[in-house]
């Protein structure tokens, strides 16, 4: 749920600005008299807090009598190829369910209507990861609705072996945890990894960049620029090649996509994802082994700056297209789904809520607690520029990586050859 595929269309700019013309199917809300609500989420909700959709819709239809509430299901994958397809018509969704990182280009070219946060419970203390990816020009186009952080996670049973008593709390008892790993395990496997860390994981490389002051892109008047070339993000890559070199043993050109499915060969000691990859890495259906249940721990990943390794905060937000016509109605839909009830829901799930009152909600010996600490210190999140949707689309920061852990280049040239793609596709709209 962290990892949020996106595809942006040439013709994009043009479709949506059909929305903020006027072309709409009706200015109004269509009332409650009736008809229907249509509501695209992704499968997430489907398949882990099914209750919770049901609940909300149960709540609606009192309150909206005659008002049905379509709940369509959308793949990650072709979630916005889909979208974008339907924006250049009049029959569009009432509510859609985008990734943090997918809202901006959406947002300026007019696709979402404003919403009023006042409206929404604790709208004052929505996660800034989410809020951010929200706001434009001073107005709101969508809703917070759940965040994931990722944390180290690590096998009970391979740290008791190898004499390490307690998860590391610190980046030096982290690296004394990996070496005795490395030492204890490593002998008897050629193909044993203290830490898995594949060279394309970008999202573990960038919370190194982040830990060591540096950033991705930044804005300098009303452009984006890469930065990947400054010092404080050399510094950070230089740091995870460093790990890469010292404890992975494995192909450095792949992604954390198969992650679990790695994890669940048992060769693997401490490695860096979300909470429910360590179930899945017990799972057959997803290539785990059912013998590995219950001997997975999970900590705040420690960086090297001395504070904990600031995590991506990948999540989901809720936002009704303008050219809906039942605006209104799905403003009030979405403020059911996302009030401290559906949060509490979300917290039973072990899934981040949406705001920082109720991130201190989620219990601290449960294994989202490691998250909701990371998650706690604000994390980071991928540039909100108009053009980041293609710069993901273009892997320039997977290309790097590898390019990087495979010695194919230095970390100063790789970044600088980043930073020139980058900058090529970054503002576009």
């Amino acid at each position: 749920m962290a990892i949020r595929m996106s595809y942006r269309p040439l013709v994009l700019t043009f479709l949506l600005s059909l929305a903020a013309t006027g072309c709409t199917s009706s200015s109004g809300d269509g009332g409650d008299a009736g008809g229907k609500l249509t509501v695209w989420l992704a499968v997430d909700a489907q398949e882990s807090w099914p209750q919770l959709v049901q609940s909300t819709n149960d709540r609606f239809t009192q309150a909206h009598p005659g008002v049905k509430v379509d709940v369509q299901y959308q793949q990650w994958t072709t979630k916005n190829q889909k979208l974008d397809a339907v924006l250049a018509g009049k029959n569009v969704p009432d509510v859609v369910e985008m990734g943090n990182s997918e809202t901006t280009n959406y947002i300026v070219n007019g696709a979402f209507a404003a919403v009023d946060p006042a409206k929404y419970d604790q709208s004052a203390n929505w996660l800034p990861a989410l809020a951010d990816a929200c706001r434009a020009d001073g107005k709101t186009y969508c809703v917070p609705y759940y965040v994931g952080a990722r944390v180290g996670i690590y096998r009970t049973d391979q740290f008791a072996r190898a004499g390490v008593a307690d998860a590391p709390k610190t980046y030096p008892e982290l690296l004394s945890a990996l070496d005795k790993l490395k030492a204890t395990l490593g002998p008897e496997d050629p193909n044993y990894s203290a830490l898995y860390m594949p060279g394309r994981y970008w999202y573990a490389a960038m919370a190194f960049v982040k830990d060591a002051g540096g950033e991705i892109a930044v804005k300098e008047g009303d452009k984006w620029k890469s930065t990947l070339g400054a010092p404080g993000s050399v510094a950070g890559l230089t740091e995870w090649k460093r790990l890469i070199d010292t404890y992975y043993v494995g192909d450095r050109a792949k992604d954390n996509s198969d992650q679990p499915a790695v994890v669940g060969q048992g060769r693997v000691g401490v490695f860096y994802g979300n909470t429910w990859e360590s179930a899945m890495a017990t799972d057959e259906r997803s290539g785990g082994d059912p013998k590995l249940k219950d001997k997975f721990g999970t900590f705040p990943f420690p960086g090297p700056s001395g504070k904990l390794l600031p995590p991506f905060l990948g999540g989901s937000t809720l936002a009704v297209p303008a050219k809906s016509s039942r605006k209104e109605l799905a403003s009030d839909w979405i403020r059911m789904f996302t009030d401290t009830q559906s949060q509490k829901a979300l917290i039973a799930v072990d899934t981040l809520p949406n705001n920082t009152v109720q991130l201190a909600e989620v219990a601290a010996g449960g294994i989202n607690g490691p998250a909701a600490q990371a998650a706690a210190t604000g994390g980071w999140m991928t540039p909100f520029a108009p053009g980041w949707t293609s710069v993901e689309k273009s892997n320039i920061l997977p290309e790097m990586l590898e390019r990087i852990a495979n010695n194919k280049a230095s970390v100063q040239d790789a970044a600088r050859e980043a930073d020139q793609r980058i900058n090529e596709v970054i503002n576009e709209r």
